[in-house]
């Protein structure tokens, strides 16, 4: 028996990886997304004044479960990398600024703090290209797949802070609900 793994086994050993990845981080988003009322469920966002560039509703669960599949793939082919040079440093910086996405909506939604979730979202786009040269170091085909997320969070962010301008005040504009629909 041979030490190197054939293509057939390589690409299944992806695959098991894959068949977690994404659908934990679906599901992570998916939580996060729903421990607030967000969007059009949420009176306050529905009283703010948005930008132009603000897309339609139904266009932002449609992005984040496309980037969430992306990212989830992207974390599968770094797990691949068993032994990798720098593999432990990418997924750790992955999992922080992942935690930030994370944070985002409730942060937003919830909270009503758009200075906060500003800094939030900055801090997510400077963590998600540092992630991106360390994944690229490892699979380059990695770090190819966070690339949209880095658009799209750039998007958000400057709709944040577009948002931000156009309510000056607006963690007051309509009193918080104190409940959560977590799921």
């Amino acid at each position: 028996m041979s030490g190197i793994a054939s293509k057939g086994q390589l690409r299944m050993s992806f695959l098991r990886w894959a068949i977690v990845t994404v659908p934990l981080i679906l599901l992570l988003g998916f939580a996060s997304g729903r421990a607030v009322p967000a969007g059009s469920e949420n009176s306050w966002y529905v009283a703010l004044q948005k930008p132009e560039l603000t897309p339609p509703g139904w266009v932002f669960p449609v992005a984040w479960t496309s980037l969430y599949i992306l990212l989830g793939l992207s974390v599968a082919l770094i797990l691949h990398a068993r032994g990798a040079r720098g593999r432990g440093l990418a997924l750790a910086v992955f999992a922080v600024q992942f935690a930030l996405n994370l944070a985002w909506t409730p942060l937003f939604f919830g909270a009503h703090r758009i200075g906060a979730a500003l800094v939030v979202i900055v801090a997510m786009l400077l963590l998600s290209i540092v992630t991106t040269l360390l994944f690229g170091r490892i699979r380059t085909a990695a770090a190819w797949l966070m690339v949209p997320y880095m658009v799209w969070i750039s998007f958000a962010g400057v709709l944040t802070w577009r948002i931000g301008q156009l309510n000056p005040g607006a963690e007051t504009l309509v009193p918080g609900a104190h409940t959560s629909q977590m799921l």
